[in-house]
């Protein structure tokens, strides 16, 4: 499996990462081990998680996914054989939030307890926290890095404005930088991340992993009607943001692109991302290898110019 950089981070990781906010969740113990199993037969090497997942299933405190990773990891011995990403920031539960020098600090730890390892090879911030200095967030992530804690540090859901602000701190006060930019991107999800996102990170020399991929599912042609929403967790996501005049454009150019090419309409919308201006490695989660299969065949799939400039058309 080729490999691409992750910034200038130093870690290579294959053209696609594992989500891991299934794990725990709609994938019990059981079968994220399957799926995690299958993702490294596969040569692919990126598994992304974060400390809230799964804090929304009612009973859940957040940490599920980290817990069933390490398990994993144990059970494997495979940790030689991945690099795992995982986030800090989003709210656990009253007052467990936000990107200070004690949150952070303290969640670290957490997370590499229940992670069972030594070292997160990419601790991200989950979403910006404008109430707490730049400054302080970034030195706690140097203090990670200095303690050998953690590999690198990335940003999910910032603005350009605030990133671009974020790596001249790092510049200024010799900090570790953010390595890695984690945004909301994919076939029907463009304009926020083309617009300013992508020329700075292209510019800094950022990697890119987009989440939300497949748009909760959507661009695997699940869902074409409201009565489609019931399927899974995810149709409320898919109501309120894809089933719309635009939505079923661009998915009429996906399924119209996968009939030519007999391939499934999964594989071509990672396919189309796999190959964008600056992506490292789209994220996508799977809860069973079949699903998996089908991800991992995106890797392999190059688009013609016409394919392309038939979904970028329809998805503008």
């Amino acid at each position: 499996m080729r490999t691409r950089p992750l910034g200038r981070s130093g870690i290579e990781v294959g053209p696609l990462a594992l989500g891991g906010n299934v794990f725990g969740w709609t994938a019990d113990e059981a079968a994220s081990f399957r799926v995690l199993d299958a993702f490294v037969a596969s040569g692919l090497t990126l598994i992304d998680t974060a400390d809230v997942y799964s804090v929304w299933v009612p009973g859940h405190a957040g940490g599920e996914s980290e817990a069933v990773i390490g398990n994993w990891l144990r059970r494997s011995g495979a940790r030689g054989r991945v690099a795992v990403a995982t986030k800090v920031g989003m709210e656990l539960a009253p007052g467990e939030t936000g990107l200070s020098r004690g949150h952070i600090l303290k969640s670290a730890e957490r997370s590499l307890n229940r992670l069972g390892v030594d070292t997160i090879d990419v601790y991200q911030a989950h979403k910006d926290d404008p109430n707490t200095p730049l400054e302080e967030t970034l030195g706690a992530f140097g203090e990670l890095v200095a303690q050998g804690k953690v590999r690198a540090v990335g940003a999910s859901n910032y603005s350009a404005a605030r990133l671009a602000e974020a790596l001249a701190v790092s510049r200024r006060l010799n900090l570790p930088r953010y390595e890695s930019l984690q945004p909301d991107y994919n076939l029907v999800d463009r304009a926020g991340y083309e617009a300013e996102l992508g020329p700075l990170c292209r510019r800094e020399g950022l990697g890119v992993i987009p989440y939300y991929s497949l748009a909760a599912g959507f661009l695997t042609g699940k869902y074409r009607t409201a009565a489609d929403l019931s399927k899974s967790a995810r149709g409320t996501k898919v109501g309120k943001s894809y089933l719309n005049e635009r939505g079923l454009r661009v998915l009429a150019a996906v399924d119209a692109v996968a009939a030519d090419l007999k391939v499934s309409q999964a594989r071509v919308a990672l396919a189309w991302l796999i190959a964008r201006p600056g992506v490292t490695a789209p994220i996508a989660s799977a809860t069973t290898p079949a699903q998996l299969d089908e991800l991992v065949a995106a890797t392999r799939l190059n688009l013609s110019a016409d394919a392309v400039a038939r979904l970028d058309a329809a998805s503008a």
